[in-house]
């Protein structure tokens, strides 16, 4: 290709802005089009570093990585932890790490003299890895946030969390005089986590609900022929869609099996109720057994048991919220459970039909901070949308330290410029120009913007050659494919294989591209000094499928011989099959075939991982299904109704079908075995079409990822940064 001539000026309108931009601060050489590479920039740039460090919250073997292509590594400055939490427009709190592009969420305009809570769009979602500082504030609230990250303070308007560095321009950063403006959240952000879904917090959301709202009848009546039989029936009869669904799905996986049926008709005041029923003695002694109070309940069970209490009865009205019902023991245990969980609340005196009461006190922080941590079912509750910003909380700044360490940081792009993020307002990033859209999650800019680190090999011997290295195992293709078609031209990773094994570091490579067989010798030849372990990405028994999914990649047939490639070199080969794709690869005879193929190729290891779904990823693997693939979209939308993992239920039933068919094939089993021994049917809602090839399995609280075959090296875990 005649690449040097295919370089693009600052002012031929391909990139705005690109004299002034991130990457020419970094180094940039030059952009790079070619008719070989339809609409994809190459930016050269002149790196600075090369070693990156994992983030110590990453659930990684390895803690670091070289990325010799990646995105922008200008990117979003305005960065807050993935666990921080973003106020959405239902009212719920949900971890920044799960916001996608199209939710809708809570920002704040301005309205004459003051400021408002309104609802926005969040229109895009950016990472970055940054160096992380923690801002503690009076209430105990907890915000970690890189340093160039702005709040609201009472007094002085937008303010940066730390000071600038030696040299840069003077800006107001946070100090002990400043209060932030919002209702924060009133505990450290370890204790704040959401309850998770496990079946302890189930039992204990189907007990708040069915002791609540639930009929259970059991009554003997005589028959006509004399004899005496008995009869049972349960019913589940409530307004709210959100609530029943749950609970209709939490029976489903005890075992029951429910029916439903509309129970009263809608009127100009009432609302209509549906209801989930069922009249079999089995199913009725199932739900006794299930809403058993328990002698030592865990903490997710009291969870599950405040947010049905609260589905069943509960209320939030004019700014109140309270859980009321007619039963002593239901309500003594919600307060109990409320003074565990550090939310401040009291016992209201009984009305004078018996319904006793206990109302959440504390003001609007408190109330956001219960319904975070138990997670009820209904959103159908008043917002604070058009309420006036103010601060009932004391939100002053006691800290703001410089935690030492760089980690993975989100941010947000909103409507309104600004979020709520764990109960503060937040600023989120400026509208960038083109080019800062290269965010490692970011959809097409994703492929169609490629930073080229030209001179990565001299930086890392540098790095390597310090006094400091460790030669601490380093993993390739954690963010990108060090083998995609690019290096064919670059030719950057022989440089970056000779500088980790002259320096005695241990390594791995995961790559979907076959280009690596062009490095076998010299691999081979490093792996007499150190430790090498080589991942082959192939998820694929189907090319059609497989170009769809994966269009320009090499075909499942290149891979095959890649892996023999590597292993007539004398080398390990590890295999990952990841993304596993509900519906469409998870059947017997797909991962049959697969691993047939994967088997005989000789590899030494596999490693299943069902399929990720992060923001940013997320929109565009949905607008494909949706296009291509209709009618499983509503089964996807209940399978990752949590977010970005499929639910445990498809994780440990995945499981169940995978792990047989590589014992078969010789790969072996993790040993690892489920923490939980409850079993139950395959949800039916998540049951695939063709029923045939999926029978029921076990529901187990576990998840793939943890569950590996022998593997080589550590190459065949760097799934989770892939997918």
């Amino acid at each position: 290709m005649r690449w040097d001539g295919q370089a693009i000026g600052a002012d031929d309108g391909a990139l705005p802005g690109l004299e002034r931009s991130g990457l020419a601060r970094l180094g940039l050489v030059r952009s790079v089009r070619t008719p070989e590479f339809a609409d994809v920039t190459f930016h050269e740039v002149m790196a600075k570093s090369a070693l990156t460090k994992v983030p110590a919250a990453s659930r990684m073997p390895f803690g670091w990585t070289v990325n010799p292509y990646r995105g922008c590594s200008h990117a979003c400055r305005y960065c807050t932890s993935p666990d921080t939490l973003v106020l959405m427009a239902d009212g719920r709190q949900r971890p920044i790490r799960d916001v996608r592009v199209g939710d809708k969420i809570v920002g704040t305009v301005r309205v004459g003299g003051s400021r408002r809570y309104a609802e926005t769009s969040v229109e895009a979602v950016w990472r970055e890895v940054k160096r992380a500082y923690r801002v503690t504030l009076a209430d105990g609230t907890e915000i970690v946030a890189s340093g160039d990250h702005r709040f609201l303070a009472r007094d002085r308007g937008w303010t940066h969390v730390a000071r600038p560095g030696r040299g840069a321009p003077q800006r107001p950063y946070l100090t002990t005089d400043d209060a932030l403006m919002g209702f924060g959240r009133g505990l450290p952000t370890a204790a704040r986590s959401g309850p998770g879904e496990s079946r302890e917090y189930r039992l204990g959301y189907l007990t708040g609900m069915i002791r609540g709202d639930g009929m259970l009848l059991s009554k003997a009546h005589q028959a006509d022929d004399g004899r005496t039989r008995r009869v049972t029936h349960f019913r589940l009869a409530l307004t709210d869609a959100e609530a029943l669904d749950r609970s209709a799905e939490y029976l489903t996986l005890e075992g029951v099996a429910l029916k439903r049926r509309p129970f009263r008709p809608a009127t100009p005041t009432r609302r209509a109720v549906d209801c989930i029923y069922s009249g079999r003695r089995a199913d009725h002694e199932t739900i006794n057994r299930t809403i058993r109070w328990p002698e030592e309940p865990a903490d997710a069970w009291k969870r599950g048991f405040l947010a049905g209490t609260f589905d069943a009865e509960g209320a939030l009205s004019r700014g109140v919220l309270r859980i009321s019902n007619g039963d002593e023991e239901i309500v003594t245990r919600a307060g109990a459970y409320l003074d565990q969980l550090g939310v401040p609340n009291v016992r209201e005196r009984a009305r004078a039909d018996g319904v006793l009461t206990v109302r959440v006190a504390g003001g609007l922080a408190a109330r956001r901070r219960l319904l975070h941590l138990v997670a009820p079912a209904i959103t159908r509750r008043p917002t604070i949308v058009g309420d006036a910003v103010t601060t009932s909380s004391d939100l002053r700044v006691t800290s703001v330290e410089d935690l030492g360490v760089e980690q993975e940081m989100v941010d947000i792009t909103t409507g309104t410029g600004d979020f709520v993020a764990n109960g503060v307002v937040s600023h989120n990033c400026f509208a960038r120009p083109t080019h800062e859209y290269l965010d490692l999650d970011a959809g097409r800019d994703f492929d169609s913007q490629v930073v080229v680190k030209m001179n990565v090999d001299a930086v890392l011997r540098t790095e390597l050659a310090r006094p400091s290295w460790r030669r601490e195992p380093v993993a390739l293709g954690t963010n990108t494919d060090p083998y995609q078609r690019a290096e064919g031209r670059y030719r950057l990773m022989p440089g970056i294989i000779g500088a980790l094994a002259d320096s005695g570091t241990p390594f791995s490579i995961l790559t979907k591209g076959t280009l690596l067989r062009r490095d076998l010798p010299l691999i081979a030849e490093a792996a007499r000094k150190v430790e090498v372990g080589l991942g082959v990405s192939l998820a694929f028994a189907d090319e059609e499928l497989q170009q769809a999914v994966e269009p320009g990649t090499p075909t499942p047939r290149a891979r095959l011989d890649l892996i023999r490639a590597v292993r007539a070199a004398g080398l390990p080969c590890g295999v990952m099959v990841a993304p596993v794709l509900p519906w469409l690869t998870d059947s017997r005879d797909h991962l049959r075939r697969l691993l047939d193929a994967v088997a005989d190729a000789g590899a030494t290891g596999v490693t299943v991982v069902p399929l990720h779904l992060k923001p940013g990823t997320r929109e565009w693997y949905l607008q494909w299904l949706e296009r291509d693939h209709p009618r499983v979209v509503a089964g996807y939308g209940r399978v990752f109704s949590r977010g970005t993992y499929a639910l445990e239920a498809y994780r440990q039933w995945l499981w169940d079908r995978v792990e047989p068919l590589l014992v078969e094939r010789g790969f072996g089993s993790s040993g690892h075995r489920a923490r939980s021994g409850a079993t139950g049917r395959f949800p039916d809602e998540l049951r695939p079409h063709d029923e045939g090839d999926y029978p029921a399995g076990s529901i187990v609280e576990h998840s793939i990822p943890e569950r590996r075959t022998t593997s080589a090296g550590r190459a065949a875990e760097q799934a989770e940064l892939l997918f």
